[in-house]
This record gives C-alpha cells, sequence and structure tokens, in this order.
C-alpha cells in the first residue's frame, strides 16, 4: 500500500528537506488573531487574507482561459469521498476488460468468455472506435441515452463493467495516477473486502435481532477474524499489484507511488439485515487491527426498496457495533436524495439518523439538507460537533440534477460546516477533482483562498492518525497551526511532525500552496 513512509531515516530525510523551505513558508502561514465568534446561523468574516493569495486570485480573475492549467495544479490535498471501481477511467476499465479476454454483450455488459451469439470480445473496442465509444457511453455518463435518467443511468454502469473490476492493485495505480496528476497527495478509496465470504458468513449465521448475539456468532470460531485475514491477504495482492504497474521499485516510479492512500470498507445496504451487519462489524474490526483500513461506508442507492426499509435498522447496527470497535471510522453517504425520487416523509431525517445514531464523523452528498426536520439545528449541530460533509458537485448534478443555487453547499459553509470537495466516482462521470473546484469557483464565485481553505479541509477531515497542524475549529477560526508549528523552523515543529502522519501531509501541502503562490504573483 502507498502510505507515509515508515522508514525513520526516509521521514528525517523529509522533514529536513522541509525545514529548509520553512522560512519562506512561514510568513505565508495564517498567524493573526482568532476570528471572532461565529452567530448561529453564519461562520465568522473571511480570515486575512496575504498578499501572495490576494495576487493569485487576481491572476485567476484575468486569466480566465487559463483557468483548467490552474486548477489541475493547484494543491487540491485529498479525495476523501471516492469509488474505486466507479472512479478508474472508462477507457482503463475496457483495456484490462481486453486484457482479461472478456466479452461484450448486447446491452453492453462485459461477461466472462467464450463470445456467444450477439458478443464481442472486449479487445475489439481497443480497434473499433464506434463500438468503443459505444461502450463508453454505457460505462459512463458520457453522452447518456436522454429516455433514462441521469440517476438510473450512472448506478446501471457498475453492473455493466463489474467483471472488468478484479484487479483491485491496477485499478488503484490508474486512480492514484489521476490523483497525482491533479497535484493531490492523499486518497481514501471504498471496496469491499472479502466480500465472497461475508456474503457466506451472513448466510451461515443468519440473522437475529440481537445485535449483541448476532456479534457473538459471527466471532464464533474465529470465523470472522479469518475474513479479517482473508481481506488483509487481498490487501497485499492489491499493494503487490499497485506497485509492479506503477513501476513503485524501478528507477522511474510512477507519479501515483507519491500518493498516500487508505481503504474505507462499502457496505451494500441493499442486501439482507445480516449481510449488512457483517459487512458492517469486518469493516471496523478490520480498520481496528490493519492500519491501511480506516472506516466503513454504506453504499448503493439510498433510495433502494431495502435502504429506506432498513435505514433505521443500518443506523442501529453501526451504534452499536461503533461501541465495540470505537477506534474504527465512520463516514455515511446520507441525504443522496431529492423530492419526487422518494416519499416526502423520507427526505425528513437520514442525515439527522446518520449523525445521531449512526455515529458518522462525515457525511457523503447531503443533498437533501433543507428537508430535514429542524434542518437548521442540524448544520448548527454538525457545525459544533466538525462533521464534514464530502461534496461531489458534478455527481449530484448528474445523478439528482441538483446544482448552483439549489444544491445545499453555500448553506452548509453559511452555518460552519466543514465541506470537502471530492470526485465521487470520476470514471463514470468523466472528470477530475479539478473539475469540482473550478465547478465551485465558477458556481459560487469562490476566490484563491476560499478554495486554498477547501483543499486545507480536504487533509483536516481526513482519516489520518496524529494531530493536526491546523488548531481545532479550523472552519470557524481559520486554519491557524498549532502552537508547536507557529514558529516553523523551531525543532519543536520538527519533533511535532516527526509524530503526525497527518500533521505531516498538512505541512508538505503547505509547501505547496507556497510554490503555487510564488508562480502566479512573481
Amino acid at each position: 500500500m502507498i502510505s507515509t513512509p515508515r522508514n525513520s531515516a526516509r521521514v528525517r530525510r523529509l522533514l529536513t528537506a522541509a525545514c529548509l523551505s520553512a522560512a519562506a513558508l512561514a510568513a505565508s502561514l495564517p498567524t493573526g488573531s482568532p476570528a471572532r465568534a461565529a452567530t448561529s446561523a453564519s461562520v465568522a468574516p473571511p480570515r486575512p487574507v496575504s498578499a501572495a493569495e490576494a495576487g493569485t486570485s487576481s491572476w485567476l480573475r484575468t486569466h480566465p482561459q487559463e483557468a483548467d492549467r490552474f486548477f489541475r495544479d493547484l494543491p487540491k490535498g485529498g479525495d476523501l469521498h471516492n469509488h474505486l471501481s466507479g472512479a478508474v477511467r472508462t477507457e482503463y476499465l475496457i483495456r484490462m476488460a481486453a486484457d482479461d479476454g472478456l466479452c461484450i454483450d448486447a446491452t453492453m455488459t462485459a461477461v466472462e468468455a467464450p463470445c456467444g451469439p450477439g458478443t464481442r470480445p472486449a479487445a475489439d473496442a481497443l480497434t473499433d472506435a464506434r463500438f468503443r465509444q459505444a461502450v463508453i457511453r454505457a460505462w459512463s455518463m458520457q453522452d447518456f441515452p436522454r429516455n433514462e435518467s441521469g440517476h438510473d443511468h450512472f448506478f446501471a454502469t457498475f453492473g455493466k463493467f463489474g467483471a472488468a473490476t478484479w484487479h483491485r492493485g491496477k485499478m488503484l495505480a490508474d486512480v492514484a495516477g489521476t490523483a497525482a496528476a491533479q497535484n493531490q497527495t492523499y486518497l481514501e478509496t471504498m471496496v469491499s473486502p472479502a466480500f465472497a465470504g461475508a456474503r457466506q458468513l451472513a448466510e451461515d449465521v443468519g440473522w437475529d435481532a440481537d445485535l449483541a448475539a448476532l456479534h457473538r456468532r459471527l466471532l464464533a470460531g474465529g470465523r470472522l477474524d479469518r475474513l479479517v485475514a482473508d481481506a488483509e491477504e487481498e490487501a497485499d495482492t492489491a499493494d503487490a499489484e499497485f506497485r509492479d504497474t506503477a513501476r513503485c521499485a524501478t528507477a522511474a516510479p510512477r507519479p501515483a507511488c507519491r500518493i498516500t492512500v487508505r481503504w474505507v470498507t462499502q457496505v451494500s445496504r441493499g442486501s439482507s439485515p445480516e449481510r449488512v451487519f457483517t459487512q458492517i462489524a469486518l469493516g471496523l474490526r478490520l480498520a481496528e487491527h490493519d492500519q491501511r483500513f480506516v472506516a466503513v461506508n454504506l453504499v448503493q442507492p439510498e433510495d433502494g426498496e431495502i435502504a429506506l426499509r432498513d435505514y433505521r435498522l443500518h443506523m442501529r447496527m453501526l451504534d452499536y457495533l461503533h461501541g465495540v470497535y470505537p477506534r474504527a471510522h465512520i463516514t455515511l453517504h446520507a441525504g443522496e436524495l431529492v423530492p419526487g425520487l422518494v416519499k416526502p416523509e423520507d427526505l425528513t431525517f437520514h442525515i439527522d439518523d446518520a449523525v445521531r445514531t449512526g455515529r458518522a464523523e462525515r457525511i457523503g452528498h447531503g443533498v437533501d439538507l433543507v428537508h430535514e426536520d429542524d434542518w437548521r439545528r442540524l448544520a448548527r449541530d454538525m457545525a459544533r460537533r466538525q462533521i464534514a460533509v464530502e461534496v461531489p458537485l458534478t455527481s449530484n448534478a448528474q445523478i439528482l440534477q441538483v446544482e448552483g443555487a439549489e444544491h445545499p453547499f453555500p448553506l452548509y459553509r453559511k452555518y460552519g460546516v466543514p465541506v470537502v470537495l471530492s470526485t465521487d466516482d470520476p470514471g463514470i462521470s468523466r472528470g477530475d477533482i479539478g473539475q469540482e473546484y473550478q465547478r465551485a469557483a465558477r458556481t459560487y464565485g469562490l476566490d484563491y483562498a476560499e478554495l486554498k481553505d477547501l483543499a486545507r479541509a480536504s487533509l483536516e477531515y481526513a482519516f489520518l492518525p496524529g494531530r493536526s497542524l491546523w488548531r481545532p475549529d479550523p472552519v470557524r477560526q481559520g486554519f491557524r497551526p498549532v502552537q508547536e508549528c507557529r514558529a516553523a523552523r523551531s525543532q519543536r515543529c520538527e519533533r511535532f511532525l516527526a509524530t503526525s502522519p497527518k500533521a505531516r501531509l498538512e505541512w508538505r501541502q503547505e509547501q505547496s500552496f507556497h510554490a503555487f503562490e510564488a508562480r502566479y504573483t512573481s
């Protein structure tokens, strides 16, 4: 797994390099006095803007024709809401399907060989441009048929390309390579570890409404621990495949090797209660056992029949299992709903239940905020508890047709709720994280300093170990460095960075900001 360096000598070299440029960097770190306390309905006034930030904002306003390059090169920290199979470039999925000798049937679904009547070898898509475009349209949101809703077309793509997604390490190399090209340093991506084994264990133990008893049955005979071991073996295989694909051990490693990656266990919320519970238990136990895994998340359409029926049950499962595995993190898709997609009453509680019962530390999408009961109280509580919202603007527009003034992005910011921009499924969406930042800037009139703080938030709310470089509540009080690093070249700061993987990545981002701004203000 790509990760923060463990070798102490390498860490010392990185910290020494960081301190060599710290004098210049110190001038760019915010050091002003805390902003005044926010009101109940708004954050504090904008923080002071440095001369470099103002100059960079001015350059962007006067050079709109160069926006694509600007947003590609902007240091964007991490992507915290990313589904691995949906993040892979469609063209690379086609290549993997061809390499595995798969076929594509009349519905544009990848299937195992041999290719029967009405099917074609996936390899044909490498040489037949017309066929390739047909596959791309079926496997992504590019030019999808207008007789199909964006919501239905989006979720159908997973079933169409699913047979091509067995090479986790190769997929990660592709996704991490894109992240590196977008000047990111961190990725949390969702996968389904030990999926077949978890399904079998769930079928064997069956359902029991007594969650403690059900958990004991999963543990009996060491079966859940064997699933953890299976998941770790899968991760080892993926690590090796990734390193080989990205050439990490060669003299010319690809940029993907620089990305720090952590896995999030995704749970299929459209499954039977026993399967959902088993996957949650596996994911949380795995996160406490293996540092490569950090959290669990519920996936599949939130408006699905079973997902709606069992929503509160799923939150109770998370509540119980969080008590068993308190060191593992929880991030939840919640509020990925709009009027007309579900009954009005289903819009009134999903985010609230995820936060209060499901123990979510971050929320994915959160689009139906204003339909929640007493949503202002909910927003204030999320702000107070620093529960971040993972916002994929392009995905929300494509799947739910929610964008611009209809999107709660400005409301979350108004109430001081931490917001992090994310990609969701950029392979399907045919986009990247730079597109998300550019869309946010264009739609909501954000200046460079605001974009910079959104990028900082992407690491601040990452599930990385160690203390943050920033003092608590950076959204309301601004990103002010912790006391140890107010004097950036101090040995005290160097010692602090040596103990915290999170702070080291944040420090690296500040160096990148300094170099980035120098290009537009020199």
